[in-house]
């Protein structure tokens, strides 16, 4: 019987990125991002991985002379043809790195949503209290709320950073190696949430950790030298892909 996939929520067709100086960092990718679920971007370091993720909310039109080809849909919309900042409300980001704001805690979380114009203190309070809850940390920092973020772990920083791109109610999450910067401890914390977090929100994350793939993630797409390789569930990408150079890369021969 034919395993029934579910509904992709984004579409990628042949898409290829040249960054300013004219070098082309992504070559025709084609893949769909399953709607609700998690979808992992593997490969060595300059694959081209991040470059993809970062497509997806146009952080590349933060600087000149780079251009994209082919196209991203999102629900049908070509991303590429629509407003950036209304790509990035739709499409939250998560970096390697927590990067809070130099504002309070809920200053942080708020963000967002004062950008968009919200400004009633009843609706932030709301939204604020519904994202980190979202990010599992209200119940460590409801009675400091007006502390600066910089007074938070390095954990509790990056589940502050998910609550903020939470706060806009984004219809993607995009993780850029979320973990990388922190302990074993807060990386599980991390993990666990991204697992409650695909309940309600799709999610795309980029890993160099070939374990918190196998433990996170539906689908995985393997990358190298800006090509797509492979793309399949998780469990064959690791237990028997149909590339050569994937079963090498996921056995740790290469990367």
């Amino acid at each position: 019987m034919a395993i029934s996939k579910p509904p992709a929520k984004a579409i990628v067709k042949d898409f290829s990125f040249y960054y300013g100086n004219g070098f082309k960092a992504i070559k025709n990718v084609s893949l769909e991002i399953a709607e609700k679920h998690v979808t992992a971007f593997i490969g060595p370091s300059g694959c081209g991985k991040s470059t993809l993720l970062r497509a997806f909310n146009r952080m590349h039109d933060l600087y000149g002379g780079n251009k994209y080809e082919g196209e991203i849909l999102v629900d049908g919309q070509n991303i590429l043809n629509l407003d950036p900042m209304e790509v990035r409300m739709r499409i939250g980001m998560v970096f390697q790195k927590p990067n809070p704001f130099p504002k309070s805690i809920y200053e942080n979380v708020a963000y967002g949503l004062r950008v968009r114009g919200v400004n009633k203190k009843s609706l932030l309070d709301d939204a604020v209290e519904k994202a980190l809850k979202g990010a599992a940390l209200w119940d460590e920092v409801k009675d400091r709320l007006k502390s600066l973020a910089f007074n938070l772990s390095g954990g509790q920083q990056q589940r502050l950073c998910i609550a903020r791109a939470l706060a806009t109610e984004p219809e993607i999450l995009l993780l850029d190696e979320p973990t990388s910067a922190l302990d074993p401890i807060a990386t599980l914390s991390i993990e666990e949430l991204i697992l409650e977090l695909k309940e309600r929100v799709t999610i795309a994350i980029v890993t160099h950790n070939m374990q918190q793939a196998t433990r996170v993630a539906d689908y995985t797409a393997f990358m190298y030298l800006g090509e797509l390789v492979e793309f399949n569930t998780t469990t064959i990408i690791f237990n028997a892909p149909d590339s050569q150079r994937t079963q090498e890369y996921v056995q740790g021969r290469f990367g």
